[in-house]
């Protein structure tokens, strides 16, 4: 059923404030309609609201609703007690202990700023950051976010990655995993660098330095210094430089097996009185055997070295040996031997000649040597050492210098960019002589600052001799 609602007696008359009699709805003096809502002030003053005193603990327990079913709420009591007309002192949030669901407390990062008063913060309040850098000098300077909490998934892995034992190698990236066998972190993934991306070696008066280059995942060129003594007691010095073939199969291993053969074959035929050019030859062999021994299939290979005996390892191989007054060399491919001479106004020359389809055309006298080597076919080589190779043709040559000068054994990572004779002794440094090690640096800087495309080996030796007179820098024997 509806009610209609009444409205109360007005003791004025809105319009002319005369008061009107008892249930008159129009004004007697001006005809205001008395029965209409009357405006609403536009004042309307605050009224003070009072704390009534805390009432006893019973009585409180009494005024809980009962009907709500719920159990009352327990407020923690007040530090102090207050008087008995003011109020118990007032809980701030931060006075409560803080938990989250499980019942843990919260950590400091988690606590919920307290509300700043109306005047401002307090002097001693500390001002609250949003971003996580919380930490002056961490985080917050390197630019990163610092999380609230470490990764559940980065920390499984970081516990189940073991920490490196006692002389296992360390990742160079975050200081902490392990290495496993191919060269990446256990823990990160990161690439670790190889040990032969760049190798240098000086051994008194023969030096060598070996790079990676700039376009190469890896360094495919080896090389192998020594020196010994000859039956008579005068030294002898040997340096093999070899560069692995990119398009067989683990061609750093190839050049690495044949660099360490034919030394090792040096320096034990060379003391029993060999001759250095039998010595030469014999070393080649032996090195042609150990690559050939790679293409066998090892014991621990894996599935995904399905391709491994398809395509053998191979190497080319180009050697030097400093022999009482002989300098011979050796060689299988397209690796170099110039002598640069001491005096650079005197001739300079090269030593070898490639085992390449561009030698091949000019020794044919099918194109001249301009021609030969710009045909995109005249870096393919015609000789190597490893299993799939022709015929084995060890080429060496002796040579008996008249006067000093710089034995220069490098691959063709460095040639290409000092392909004449002329070029190469430019590019060597005026110094070499008194420092190989510093002249095949430059003389591996001449490459990188070329353009780096190819691995670059170089191994300096040099020639020392008391000069007989004019004629030519070396004579053949």
């Amino acid at each position: 059923m509806s009610q209609s609602h009444q409205q109360p007696a007005l003791a004025k008359c809105p319009g002319c404030e005369e008061p009107p009699a008892a249930g008159d709805l129009f004004c007697g003096a001006c005809g205001y309609d008395l029965s209409a809502v009357p405006a609403r002030p536009g004042d309307r003053p605050t009224m003070p609201i009072t704390v009534p005193p805390a009432a006893p603990e019973a009585s409180a327990a009494q005024a809980a609703p009962a009907a709500s079913g719920a159990e009352a709420v327990r407020w923690p009591a007040a530090a102090e007690t207050g008087s008995s007309d003011a109020p118990a002192p007032v809980h701030r949030p931060s006075d409560l202990p803080e938990t989250d669901s499980g019942g843990r407390p919260l950590g400091e990062q988690e606590r919920v700023p307290e509300p700043e008063p109306v005047g401002g913060p307090e002097p001693s309040a500390v001002p609250v950051r949003h971003d996580d850098r919380a930490e002056p000098g961490g985080a917050e300077h390197s630019g990163d976010f610092a999380p609230a909490a470490p990764d559940p998934r980065t920390a499984e892995h970081q516990a189940a990655a073991a920490a490196p034992a006692a002389g296992e190698k360390v990742c160079v990236a975050c200081r902490s995993g392990r290495v496993d066998r191919d060269g990446y972190c256990e823990n990160c993934g990161h690439a670790q660098p190889r040990e032969r991306d760049h190798m240098e070696q000086e051994l008194g008066s023969v030096a060598a330095v070996s790079d990676r280059g700039l376009r190469h995942h890896r360094n495919e060129d080896a090389f192998a210094v020594s020196s010994t003594a000859l039956p008579d007691g005068s030294p002898a010095v040997v340096a093999i430089v070899c560069d692995g073939v990119s398009s067989a199969s683990r061609p750093d291993e190839a050049s690495a097996a044949a660099a360490n053969a034919a030394n090792e074959s040096l320096l034990e035929s060379l003391p029993r009185g060999t001759h250095p050019q039998q010595a030469m030859h014999e070393a080649i062999v032996a090195a042609s055997e150990a690559v050939n021994a790679l293409a066998q299939e090892p014991a621990g290979a894996m599935e995904h070295d399905a391709h491994r005996h398809q395509n053998a390892p191979a190497c080319t191989l180009v050697g030097a040996v400093m022999a009482g007054e002989l300098l011979v060399v050796g060689w299988v491919g397209d690796s170099r031997v110039y002598w640069v001479p001491e005096d650079r106004t005197q001739p300079t020359a090269r030593l070898t000649e490639d085992d390449s389809w561009a030698a091949q055309m000019v020794a044919a006298g099918l194109m001249n040597e301009a021609e030969a080597y710009a045909d995109e076919r005249a870096h393919a080589i015609t000789g190597w050492l490893g299993a799939d190779a022709y015929e084995l043709e060890p080429h060496t040559a002796a040579f008996k210098p008249d006067r000093p000068g710089l034995v220069v054994v490098c691959t063709d990572g460095l040639w290409n960019y000092a392909e004449s004779a002329e070029e190469m002794a430019a590019a060597v440094p005026a110094d070499a002589q008194e420092h190989p090690l510093r002249g095949a640096q430059v003389l591996v800087g001449h490459a990188l600052d070329g353009g780096g495309h190819d691995n670059v080996t170089v191994a300096l030796l040099p020639f020392a001799v008391r000069p007989q007179g004019a004629g030519s820098a070396c004579e053949t024997v």
